[in-house]
């Protein structure tokens, strides 16, 4: 199967979110505020501030990550607007003044070669974030119909079974264009950031073969830590996975164009259809 995570919902406003989980909110004030226009024709610009049961790549998404404000400070839990669909700083400037990535959006990354991928060990070192959700989704195939075609996929939403978020491993990158391009120097650079996928359990694996890597409370700071290594142990986890719940929806959320509660309520039981006696 394909990778996943590549579509969410995450309905929470950042300022509350912050002083949820005692975070600087550096979105709703416009501090973060990236131009994430910089990235692609095809970019998704939906305000963060406003709730998204849809996010789909290359929305401007929130994310957690701990800076520090001086050198010698203590680092501090940011809540910050990023780009989904990592673009590393080595990406070569196009004649646009984009960045000149070619092939797949790197919207996830695998935690067993994060620490090794040329796309990802230097944002492993030292800019680990957390994505907050609501919920994801995920397609189950459906196999073959009577006729011998591929039957329709089944969409499920994948969510915090006692209501509260979950948070993503993810990584995070800053892009800025080539210092000999004609694009102005004061232009926001470009913040980007992937999620981390893991092989999925229990009943998730019944779904798809891959999962977004859930990071518990207990951990946010230790997977945050910019002045710490990666933990392993981390990577080899599953989290929160005891609070994960799953749910049929409704095939809406096939479409990005639908957007709204609609997309996670239980899907509707098909029709039983009439037999003539």
């Amino acid at each position: 199967m394909g990778l996943m995570c590549g579509r969410f919902a995450v309905t929470t406003d950042p300022a509350l979110l912050a002083e949820k989980i005692k975070a600087l909110d550096e979105v709703s004030g416009g501090q973060e505020r990236s131009d994430p226009g910089t990235a692609t024709a095809a970019t998704v610009v939906k305000d963060p501030l406003q709730p998204n049961f849809n996010v789909a790549p290359t929305t401007t998404i929130t994310s957690v990550v701990k800076r520090h404000a001086e050198p010698d400070d203590e680092s501090t839990r940011r809540i910050r607007s990023m780009r989904w669909g990592l673009v590393p700083p080595w990406v070569k400037t196009g004649k646009d003044g984009r960045p000149d990535t070619k092939g797949p959006l790197l919207i996830n990354a695998r935690a067993e070669t994060v620490t090794t991928s040329g796309a990802f060990r230097a944002s492993a070192k030292a800019k680990r974030c957390l994505i907050p959700m609501d919920g994801w989704y995920e397609w189950r195939p459906g196999g073959e119909s009577a006729a011998g075609k591929k039957a329709a996929k089944t969409p499920f939403y994948m969510h915090g079974a006692d209501g509260e978020l979950l948070f993503m491993a993810g990584l995070w990158s800053t892009w800025r264009p080539a210092k000999d391009s004609d694009i102005p120097s004061d232009q926001p650079p470009l913040v980007s950031c992937t999620i981390i996928t893991t092989e999925s359990a229990a009943q998730l694996a019944e779904i798809h073969d891959r999962m977004p890597l859930t990071i518990s409370e207990r951990d946010w700071d230790r997977w945050l830590d910019p002045d710490a290594p990666i933990n392993e142990g981390l990577l080899r986890g599953h989290g929160d996975l005891d609070r994960i719940a799953i749910r049929e929806v409704s095939r809406l959320v096939n479409s990005v164009r639908n957007n709204g509660p609609e997309l996670i309520e239980p899907a509707e039981p098909e029709p039983e259809q009439a037999t003539l006696l």
